[in-house]
């Protein structure tokens, strides 16, 4: 990673790095992400993580769907040779420093015409760290696009600092000074990932692809 990279992080609180990840990677990563949706699905269990609140009611998506697990690695030795991908580790020690700890993983899949969208927010209320290093690293095994509901991002928001009552449900007035419909798309190329600082305000739109 170079210089003009960590200088983009440090900037706007983000930074897309392309191609991390090769075809044949890719590949390998899909196959065991929709092995692991399709497992879960077949256990009957909810996997909905959509967000409720006014500012769903607003977008007009009550009937829209994100599934969602966690800590993938843990199902697939694919995922956790990702994690520790030379290039992956080098990104994220460019933004962190040497000393990188995996805390934890998402799965997150947005079906096509109903994906639901993630209104804007941040993610430190989540889970705060002592020194307020904490990122987060979106692996995209396919492409996402604007009109897919790709990541929405303020950039330099990152520079606020912490904001309150930004979990699950994003208080009224952040979402009206932050709304989704003025975010900036970052889209991205399957085996792109998007680093981001976990201050940084960011969302979805609904797939609508």
């Amino acid at each position: 990673m170079s210089n003009d990279a960590r200088a983009h992080y440090d900037e706007h609180g983000y930074y897309i790095a392309k191609g991390v990840f090769n075809p044949e990677e890719v590949a390998e990563l899909e196959r065991d992400f929709d092995r692991i949706v399709n497992q879960l699905l077949d256990t009957g269990e909810n996997l909905n993580a959509r967000w409720g609140g006014k500012e769903m009611d607003r977008l007009g998506v009550a009937n829209t769907v994100v599934l969602h697990t966690h800590n993938v690695q843990q199902y697939s030795a694919a995922w956790m040779r990702a994690f520790m991908h030379a290039k992956f580790l080098e990104a994220a020690n460019t933004f962190l420093g040497p000393d990188v700890v995996l805390h934890h993983s998402k799965l997150f899949q947005k079906p096509a015409e109903n994906g639901s969208p993630f209104p804007m927010h941040q993610d430190w209320e989540y889970f705060p760290t002592e020194n307020d290093t904490m990122l987060a690293a979106i692996v995209h095994v396919s492409a996402a696009t604007d009109e897919m509901g790709c990541f929405r991002v303020y950039p330099g928001t990152h520079k606020l600092g912490r904001i309150t009552g930004t979990a699950v449900l994003s208080d009224d007035d952040m979402l009206a000074k932050y709304p989704l419909e003025n975010s900036t798309p970052l889209e991205a190329e399957p085996g792109d990932v998007v680093f981001f600082h976990y201050f940084l305000i960011h969302g979805s739109k609904p797939n609508r692809s």
